[in-house]
């Protein structure tokens, strides 16, 4: 990966505003295709404490548009996204290796738990520090252990060591901490942060689809128990907040006049003075 050398400085031009299918994300790195991808998915902040198995990346975050927020501790960093993400939609945080990232663990396993899209940013020694398995600073174990533990803790996962795959790789990461509300894990080799691939490739946004008849006989189950209950409640969770179904949950309370009782988490799916709150 001699190739990882190239210009540290990530610009952000007009070019690359918006990779949404139309742009072709050509001749930038692997670390600027991550960020623009998190700005295309609303991102304006980002937490986290940079070490130097990500100093390379945090240098391009400072130069882009997203706002990168330092915190004392990798855990406050860690809980501070997870709220981020229950409040706008997507959160992240970015550590260094081990030491830094199995320190937010415990807030990503809360994220996971409660359905919040959090992406972690991690480092990692480069590929070519590997040779020989040398005794490197914060390894613990081998070099996948953090990898491992965060494959528990996540949807999905990836390591950016292949420039050819590694653009698909962050986009189906992306996708599914967005489509599933739950923390995902990306780790760059601190070698591979400014390499950038030589292969075209076109941002192509999944559409979101269920099966229709498992859909509709879902929709015939509930209408079913709901006609035949004598004094139906709807009792709301904290998955109407995470996807935005909090109008077609009220609609749905006003035509049947169904009252509606929330979970802790889902408290404030409806204003608590609305007539068929309780």
């Amino acid at each position: 990966m001699a190739g990882a050398t190239m210009n540290q400085h990530a610009t952000f031009s007009s070019a690359h505003e918006s990779l949404d299918g139309r742009h072709r994300a050509a001749g930038i790195s692997i670390g600027q295709y991550l960020i623009q991808r998190l700005r295309d998915y609303g991102l304006r902040d980002l937490f986290g404490i940079p070490g130097d198995y990500v100093l390379s990346f945090y240098g391009m975050l400072e130069k882009s548009p997203i706002r990168v927020i330092g915190c004392t501790r990798e855990d406050c960093a860690g809980y501070a996204a997870d709220a981020y993400a229950r409040i706008n939609g997507l959160g992240a945080v970015c550590v260094t290796y081990c030491v830094g990232g199995l320190s937010v663990c415990n807030s990503i396993a809360g994220a996971y738990a409660e359905k919040s899209p959090v992406v972690v940013i991690s480092g990692s020694p480069g590929l070519s520090e590997r040779v020989n398995n040398p005794l490197l600073h914060h390894k613990v174990r081998d070099f996948n252990t953090q990898k491992d533990v965060f494959e528990k803790l996540c949807i999905a996962g990836t390591e950016l060591s292949d420039p050819v795959v590694a653009f698909r790789e962050i986009d189906r990461v992306l996708d599914a901490c967005v489509r599933f509300k739950r923390p995902v894990y990306i780790e760059i080799p601190r070698d591979m942060v400014n390499v950038v691939p030589h292969i075209g490739h076109s941002f192509q946004r999944l559409e979101l689809s269920s099966d229709p008849q498992a859909t509709a006989e879902a929709a015939s189950e509930a209408a079913t128990l709901l006609a035949a209950a004598e004094r139906p409640v709807i009792i709301a969770g904290v998955e109407v907040h995470r996807f935005g179904l909090q109008d077609a949950l009220l609609e749905l309370a006003e035509q049947s006049q169904v009252p509606i009782a929330a979970t802790l988490l889902g408290k404030s799916v409806i204003r608590e003075t609305h007539p068929l709150y309780i």
